[in-house]
């Protein structure tokens, strides 16, 4: 089966919400998304809000810190995302099991396999009933395994951060660790199973149910696709897909093999049409392959950093990356703007001013839109 990439295009944009935006609620925009990267809260609320038929960022925050349906974690890459609670189980496990990369750190940083048991148990306790800062959860880790987890040996900043620190990613994997609410400034966290207690899920029935997430979301894809989604090396990503050969099947997509699970060759979405505005990060530009075909000619040198997608908001236009933008905050007045690599039709012009102001909706905040080159560089 050979796919044209105007026809990939189209069911990504229309699985994404980014078509027809999504009568449900931002659980079910992340679940399409698989995970939202949440580096940049406000950014993440962004990426769902816009997804959401008449979605504000208070939509997203309700669901994260009152009704629970999302929470914020550590998700692909290691870094932190949204996803929803319901699925956190099978997240953990698949992220578990992942082979981590060899440690790079210096020896006097290292913990043994049996401290770093021993702190993710302390931490799952420390967070069982409470929400504590990170200084906070220190004193209570110290406490409960040893002095020598305080052990100021992490490079951070201009200044060293106690050794267990390092260990909060895999507490996430753990599934005994996620991000509370903010207490002022200082960031908190907390234990998920507080809010939404689950059992634990097989590797196996986890990796798979991963890999389906991400080919429903981002399929035709390779393997080389979902190690660099993942952040893990191109074998493990590979026996991921060897392991389940059975449950996929191989398509052509610009004359290169990929792969989709067996049976979801459905292409009959709508032609993309229209202009979007992605904030940082969207889970549509970083996940979305082959990269060449989504951000072609000036959109590989201006939207990317150094390959790497996320770093600056994207302009869509008919699906493809087109221009980027930037934002700024004034007070009530949100000042946008927008760089497009190409020139835009005057019904595509009509099209970016309502993006601005559903923009403006989405953070309460009264758009001005200019069109010019965006001076500040890429996002950290």
């Amino acid at each position: 089966m050979e796919l044209s990439w105007q026809a990939v295009v189209a069911r990504r944009l229309a699985r994404h919400y980014l078509g027809v935006p999504a009568k449900g609620g931002p659980a079910d925009v992340v679940r399409a998304m698989a995970g939202a990267h949440a580096q940049v809260l406000s950014a993440a609320e962004i990426s769902v809000a816009l997804r959401l038929d008449g979605g504000t960022r208070e939509d997203v925050q309700r669901a994260l810190w009152d009704d629970r349906s999302l929470v914020k974690t550590f998700g692909p890459r290691g870094t932190v995302h949204l996803l929803p609670s319901d699925e956190l189980a099978s997240w953990v496990s698949a992220l578990a099991a992942l082979q981590p990369p060899k440690s790079t750190a210096p020896l006097v940083m290292r913990m043994t396999p049996e401290q770093t048991a021993e702190v993710i148990a302390a931490i799952g306790d420390a967070l069982a009933d409470d929400e504590l800062t990170v200084d906070e959860l220190s004193d209570e880790v110290i406490g409960r395994t040893g002095p020598w987890a305080g052990d100021l040996v992490m490079p951070a900043f201009q200044t060293f951060w106690p050794r267990w620190r390092q260990v909060i990613p895999e507490a996430a994997n753990a599934g005994v660790l996620c991000y509370g609410p903010n207490r002022g400034r200082n960031t908190t966290y907390t234990n998920p199973h507080r809010f939404a207690p689950f059992q634990p899920v097989s590797a196996d029935k986890a990796l798979g149910e991963l890999l389906r997430r991400f080919l429903w979301s981002y399929g035709p894809a390779r393997p080389q696709h979902f190690a660099r989604w993942l952040s893990i090396s191109p074998v493990a990503a590979g026996k991921v897909f060897t392991e389940r050969a059975d449950e996929l099947e191989e398509v052509v997509l610009d004359g290169q093999p990929a792969w989709l699970v067996r049976g979801d060759t459905d292409f009959n979405s709508p032609a993309a049409r229209g202009v979007r505005l992605l904030p940082y990060f969207d889970a549509y530009g970083v996940g979305s392959h082959p990269r060449e075909l989504l951000f072609p000619g000036k959109a590989w040198d201006r939207a990317l950093a150094r390959g790497q997608a996320g770093n600056y908001p994207l302009l869509l236009v008919d699906g493809i990356v087109a221009g980027v933008w930037h934002q700024r905050r004034n007070g009530r007045k949100l000042h946008l703007t927008v760089e497009p690599l190409r020139t835009l039709k005057p019904a595509q012009l009509r099209r970016l001013d309502e993006e601005a102001d559903r923009l403006g909706t989405i953070v309460g905040a009264q758009p001005m839109l200019t069109i010019g080159e965006v001076t500040v560089g890429a996002h950290a």
